[in-house]
C-alpha cells in the first residue's frame, strides 16, 4: 500500500461529516434524556392533590417526609459510590504516572579526581586553580608549658597540710 496524504478538501469534508453525525447523536441523546426525565417524574412524583381536611393534610405531609427520606438515602448512597469511584480513578492515575515514569538508573563508574581536577571540571578549563590545602591553614605556635621545678615528695606535702595547722599554712601560703 502506498502512503498517500489526504488532501485538505477531503479531510475537511470528512471532518464535517463526522461533526454532522456527532451533532445528530447529541440531539437524540438530549431528546432521550428529556423523555426519561418525564417518565421518571410521572412514575415517582404523582400529581399533587391538596386535600381539604387537616387529617388528610397531616397524612400527606407524613407521606412526603417519607419520600424525602428515601430520596436522601438514595442520594447519600450514590454520593458514596461516586466518591469511591473517584478515589479509585485517582489511584489508578497515580499508578499510570508511576509506571510511565520508571526507568533504570545507569550504573555509575567510580572516578578518582584530585581536588585540582574537580575544580577544573566544575569551573571549566579556563579556570586553572591550584588547590594547596596547607597554604590556607592558620599557623599556630605551640606554647611550651612551664613544668613545676621542684615537685618533691607529695606525701610529705600532704602530711604538712594535715590537721588545722596544715590548713592554716595552706591558706597563709596562698595569700
Amino acid at each position: 500500500m502506498s502512503d498517500k496524504k489526504m488532501t485538505s478538501s477531503r479531510r475537511h469534508h470528512l471532518k464535517s461529516l463526522v461533526l454532522g453525525i456527532a451533532k445528530g447523536i447529541l440531539e437524540k441523546e438530549v431528546a432521550q434524556i428529556k423523555v426519561d426525565k418525564e417518565k421518571y417524574m410521572s412514575e415517582n412524583c404523582p400529581p399533587l392533590s391538596i386535600p381539604g381536611s387537616t387529617q388528610e393534610l397531616q397524612e400527606l405531609c407524613k407521606k412526603l417526609h417519607q419520600q424525602i427520606d428515601n430520596a436522601d438515602e438514595e442520594r447519600y448512597d450514590l454520593e458514596s459510590k461516586v466518591g469511591k469511584a473517584c478515589k479509585e480513578i485517582e489511584d489508578l492515575k497515580i499508578k499510570v504516572v508511576d509506571l510511565q515514569g520508571k526507568f533504570k538508573k545507569p550504573a555509575l563508574k567510580k572516578v578518582r579526581l584530585s581536588a585540582d581536577q574537580m575544580l577544573q571540571a566544575l569551573l571549566g578549563s579556563k579556570h586553572k586553580v591550584s588547590l594547596d590545602l596547607r597554604s590556607n591553614l592558620k599557623q599556630v605556635k605551640k606554647e611550651v608549658k612551664e613544668e613545676a621545678a621542684d615537685v618533691g615528695d607529695w606525701r610529705k606535702n600532704v602530711e604538712d597540710k594535715a590537721g588545722m595547722d596544715g590548713r592554716k599554712k595552706m591558706f597563709e601560703g596562698e595569700a
